[in-house]
């Protein structure tokens, strides 16, 4: 067995045992980094921009972010309690704020750093809309979607470097055309695909959440007709989007309202 075998097997082996099982969809993804390492920074910088930004505080749409986001939480504990998977959310530390900004957005940190911008307050327009962003939102975090993103730019970047390595007695034209070809490639194959299935898993695990919350699943139908309607028509073509575009998410969550139903039906929630 040669070295470069023998360095192949060992990668391998630590890829392997770095595999985790989400136990919201009982599939396996990469653990190469920490959820400490990871959720040291994402607190760090959550702090960073709070201190930056104006929050909002006591009021009636804040208490009501807050108040919405401890019961998509609380719903999430009561499924992994009836797995067996209570440990699931050690070192999570949930936040919800709002914060005073006309952008028609709301985010999540890992480890469960949730912001809503005013912005989108009036396309929510009640709690039932409320808890379609925040059942997002807290999907993101339990699905470990932000250390997935910084595992895949962390292996485009090795990549990139053993092209760089691979053409590197080739002309300088030649190493300029293959850069800029891998560049394209991995932003339109590999990150904004991988981004636009995230948003969908989200999406996803955020209707079962609210259902399970108490929200009826059916009021993220007309919010997401609402975000259409917000921008006009004038979108991103999907490809070259981060997101999946608005009719693609309508008809996904049409799909899903009957399931996300039934499983809030054996947490004793009925609609």
């Amino acid at each position: 067995m040669n070295t470069k075998t023998k360095l192949l097997l060992a990668l391998l082996i630590v890829v392997v045992s770095a595999c985790s099982t989400n136990p919201f969809t009982g599939k396996s993804s990469l653990n190469l980094i920490s959820n400490d390492e990871v959720f040291a920074s994402s607190f760090q910088s959550y702090s960073a921009f709070l201190n930056e930004n104006k929050v909002i505080k006591g009021t009636k749409d804040a208490n009501r972010v807050v108040a919405v986001g401890e019961k998509i939480r609380k719903a999430a504990e009561t499924y992994l309690k009836s797995v067996g998977q209570e440990k699931f959310l050690e070192g999570y530390s949930w936040e919800y704020h709002l914060v005073e900004d006309n952008a028609v957005n709301a985010w999540c940190m890992p480890g469960g750093k949730i912001v809503f911008y005013t912005g989108i307050l009036p396309v929510c327009q009640d709690d039932a809309g409320m808890a379609v962003v925040m059942g997002h939102e807290v999907a993101h975090a339990l699905l470990n979607h932000g250390k997935s993103r910084m595992q895949t730019a962390m292996g485009l970047e090795f990549g990139g470097q053993l092209l760089g390595a691979a053409t590197a007695n080739k002309s300088a034209i030649t190493q300029q055309m293959v850069a800029t070809a891998y560049a394209g490639g991995a932003q339109f194959g590999v990150m904004l695909p991988f981004s636009r299935n995230d948003e969908t898993e989200a999406d996803e695990l955020g209707l079962r959440l609210m259902a399970m919350a108490g929200y009826n699943p059916e009021n993220a139908v007309p919010f997401w007709q609402r975000m259409a309607a917000q921008s006009g028509g004038n979108s991103t073509p999907e490809f070259m989007s981060t997101h999946p575009s608005n009719t693609t998410r309508i008809s996904n969550l049409q799909k899903l309202i009957p399931s996300a139903k039934q499983e809030a039906a054996k947490f004793g929630v009925k609609f």
